[in-house]
Order: structure tokens, then sequence, then C-alpha cells
């Protein structure tokens, strides 16, 4: 069984990630979508509210092409999660050249750490490539319509935290 890891924050899940995931899900087996809890970026959902909202959109996913996912919270090193998990591939989503070069050093710790785990890449879809979980929950908390770039309860989700 090839198992794939697809990890992130998910603060919030957007459009680009189930883009990612979907066409992920036709690589592999089983697709692990890894949530981190980095504490360091200090998210606006809890960790149980973000892992709820990746298991609720992955499952309409599942539901409409089949395959299989699992939402699996982690904290410790991403190769460390990936041995975890049993995930021989871990799968990134590129939206941009800035984001290669940081996925490039990322991949190189990753394979001296473990070289039998593989990463591949996938290019964000050109209509998902400017959608980033930061600019998106910038936009919701001063206002701005994030309908383009997130799911209905999602944008429900951010709409509730708004300030004021």
């Amino acid at each position: 069984m090839r198992i794939g890891l697809y990890p992130g924050t998910f603060d919030p899940i957007t459009l680009g990630h189930l883009d990612i995931i979907q066409r992920a899900l036709a690589l592999v087996d089983r697709l692990v979508i890894g949530v981190a809890i980095n504490r360091d970026k200090g998210p606006m959902f809890t960790l149980d509210e973000r892992v709820e909202m990746v298991q609720r959109e992955c499952s309409q996913i599942t539901a409409r092409i089949g395959g299989e996912i699992v939402v699996h919270p982690f904290e410790n090193l991403l190769i460390d999660c990936a041995r975890d998990v049993g995930a021989s591939v871990i799968v990134r989503g590129l939206r941009a050249v800035a984001d290669f070069e940081y996925e490039f050093q990322m991949v190189g710790m990753n394979r001296a750490l473990d070289a039998s785990i593989e990463t591949v890449f996938l290019m964000a879809d050109a209509r998902r490539q400017a959608i980033a979980s930061k600019l998106v929950k910038e936009i919701s908390r001063l206002g701005g319509d994030v309908s383009k770039f997130v799911p209905p309860a999602v944008e429900e989700a951010l709409i509730a935290r708004r300030p004021g």
C-alpha cells in the first residue's frame, strides 16, 4: 500500500489545499493529512477545530471520488510523522518560486534524516495559486469576502471569528 503524507497547519483549510488533496489522492492508496500543531504560528483555530474542518472537507472528497483519507494531528518532526503513519511519500503543494526555495531546503534536510521517504511537489492549480491561509485570515478579519478561497463552512467559521 502506497501511503502519502500531506502536512500543513491548515489554519484554515483552503480551496488550494483541497485541490492538492484531491490530486494527491490519485497518486496514493491512502493519503494522511498531517495537521501540524505548530504553536509558533499562533493559529486562529484550535487543533480540534482544524482537524474537524479538514475531516469534514475531506469526507466530501472521498464521497465524491473515493479513496482513503486519514486526518492525523502531529507535533513532532515531519519525517518522524511520516514514519509514524507509514508514509513513503510526502506531498507538498507549490504556489510560486518562493515556496520552492523553502521546500527545497526542507527536502534536503528530510532526505538527510531518512532517504527512503520521497517528497513529491504538486503545483497549485492556476486558479488557486494566490491562496494562502494567512491572507485568507487577514481578508476575513478586515471584513472581506473569502468565498472564492475557502469552502462555505470554513467561510462561516472565519466570519464567526471576526472581531467586534
